[in-house]
Parts: structure tokens; C-alpha cells; sequence
């Protein structure tokens, strides 16, 4: 018998209900890019926790939404096949906000699997009439049968260790899977460009950010010239070289910015971040091109990383 514990969870609910911020609370650490607007996430991020004799391994998925393009169809294949292969999942919602259908849709989707669920209400720290709280519990409840309930602010962080408790006690006995110092399987690469995204959906308004997406064209770690001040290694610099693609012409006029200043500015918060991340400085450079239609294109779907499935062509 295992002395240790270990579980993949699926992190699940409608876009914008905090599952990123969630994630990144548990951890400690920010992996997955957080935004005020919808769909952010658009593949599935994993996040390792390590604590004690259990190792929880996180998906964080796309928010569940009415595909309207090819990497709309992505993402939802990616929710489907998230919530399949999984120990548990936590449901994520909003407080004081009634049932979506989309969120009866992965109750049945539970309940269909026998797959044991916890249901997180986030966003408690918005909510001044806390009665309200143990209505929407009451409701949906009646959907399914969670193995726990908790109340919870990504915020503020209240209610986050009461979840990794409930969390660590559904986990199954068994080995670790990654190595306990692991806290993502993403290539540093895609964090890089995440961070880039993240931006973009931060800076620009309306249908632009989500017409974007970012390809790290190189990565390469170098050290400087050795010199008194810094030690015999010398500094490392990492130097990324970024493309920021868009649907239309007059996009790439909002997101460069008049002289280059919008692109300054996301470039410069980017980098920050990834300076922060990496633990040393990072020359970043970013170009900006036209894909006309690309979310619906296979072929720049899948040099973009959003691996497709073969059986849905």
C-alpha cells in the first residue's frame, strides 16, 4: 500500500469564474494568464502542487462556451477530454449568480462519469448578503452530489487551504508522478508567450485580443561578457523573439499603437513578468503580422501549438 497520494483534477466552469486565478492561488505561483475578459485560457494548462505525502496534478481548461470557430472547437474538445481522464474535478463558480446552462451540462457530465466533484463558489469577497451563498449551494446541490462545497476567494485567498484540504482527502493512494519540484509541464516557451497574450487581452479593447495569438520564434539563454561587478559566470540574459498575430490590417495599426506605443507598453509589462518567472533579465523583441482568418485554419492552428484531433477532420 502507497504511503503517498496523487490525483489529476480538472479545474472547469464558464469563462471568467476565476479558474485561472484559482490555479495560480493554489500554487503559489502564476502559470496561467489571468484577464477580465472571457475565454482566456484556450488550452489546457497544467499546474503541479506538492504538499506533505500528496501530489495534486491541475488542469486548468477553457471556459465552456457555444463554439463559433475552429479554435472554439479546440477548446471545447479540450474541456470534454480533461473532464474524461481525470481522479476529480472542481467546478468553479461565481458567487451570487444563477445556474448557466453550461454548468447543468457538466453536472450531467459528472454524473455520466461517476466522477467525484468538488464545487467551488468564487468570488465571495464581492458578496455582502452571505445568505445568498447557502441559496446557490442549495441549488446546486440539487444538480449533483459534490463531495464538498467551499466557498473561496482567489482574491483574498480565503477559502483556497479549506480546498486543498477537501482536494487532498478525495485524492486516490498512489506514487507521485512528476518530481516534487515540478510546478508546470508547460515549455517554457509557452509560458513566455502566455505572458505576452495575457497582455493583449489586458491592453486592448473588444473583439481585438481575442483575433490575436503569439508564436515564440526563439529562446535562447546567453551569458554577458564577464566583468568585475558580476561573478565568473558572468549574467544570463535570456533573448526571445516574438510574433503577435492578428486577423486584419487595422488590428495591427491598434495593437502597434501610434509610434510603436502600445506595443512598448505590452512588450515592457511582458517582459517584466518573464523577468520575474525566469529570475534574470530577458531581451524581448516583438513583431506584429496579419493571418487573416486564422482561427479558422488548421495548418496556423497547429504551428500556433493547438494540436488538433485527427479523428474530427
Amino acid at each position: 500500500m502507497s504511503d503517498t497520494k496523487s490525483a489529476f483534477i480538472a479545474i472547469v466552469g464558464r469563462p471568467n469564474v476565476g479558474k485561472s486565478s484559482i490555479l495560480n492561488k493554489i500554487l503559489g505561483e502564476k502559470i496561467a494568464i489571468v484577464s477580465s475578459k472571457p475565454q482566456t485560457t484556450r488550452t489546457r494548462i497544467m499546474g503541479v502542487l506538492t504538499e506533505e505525502n500528496s501530489q495534486l496534478v491541475f488542469i486548468d481548461t477553457p471556459g465552456l462556451h457555444k463554439p463559433k470557430n475552429e479554435l472554439d472547437r479546440f477548446m471545447l474538445r479540450s474541456i470534454n477530454e480533461s473532464v474524461a481522464g481525470v481522479d476529480l474535478c472542481v467546478l468553479v463558480v461565481e458567487a451570487d449568480r444563477a445556474v448557466s446552462e453550461e454548468e447543468r451540462q457538466l453536472c450531467e457530465k459528472f454524473a455520466s462519469l461517476g466522477l467525484p466533484a468538488v464545487l467551488a463558489i468564487n468570488k465571495i469577497d464581492t458578496v455582502q448578503d452571505k445568505t445568498v451563498i447557502a441559496s446557490q449551494i442549495a441549488v446546486f446541490s440539487e444538480l449533483y452530489d459534490f463531495s464538498a462545497v467551499v466557498p473561496c476567494s482567489a482574491q483574498t485567498g480565503d477559502g483556497i487551504e479549506i480546498l486543498k484540504k477537501e482536494m487532498r482527502s478525495l485524492a486516490p493512494e498512489g506514487d507521485f508522478m512528476f518530481d516534487e519540484d515540478t510546478l508546470t509541464d508547460q515549455p517554457e516557451r509557452v509560458l513566455a508567450g502566455e505572458m505576452i497574450r495575457e497582455k493583449l487581452l489586458r491592453l486592448l479593447e473588444r473583439e481585438v485580443p481575442h483575433g490575436t495569438a503569439v508564436l515564440i520564434e526563439k529562446m535562447k539563454e546567453r551569458r554577458t561578457v564577464k566583468s568585475e561587478e558580476l561573478d565568473s559566470q558572468g549574467e544570463s540574459i535570456i533573448d526571445i523573439d516574438a510574433t503577435i498575430y492578428c486577423e486584419k490590417a487595422s488590428h495591427k495599426g491598434i495593437i502597434i499603437g501610434k509610434g510603436g506605443s502600445m506595443l512598448k507598453r505590452i512588450g515592457t509589462y511582458a517582459r517584466q513578468d518573464m523577468e520575474r518567472f525566469f529570475g534574470c533579465k530577458v531581451n524581448l523583441q516583438i513583431w506584429v503580422k496579419v493571418k487573416e482568418d486564422w482561427r479558422n485554419r488548421e495548418s496556423v492552428l497547429r504551428t500556433l501549438g493547438y494540436e488538433l484531433d485527427q479523428s474530427e477532420e
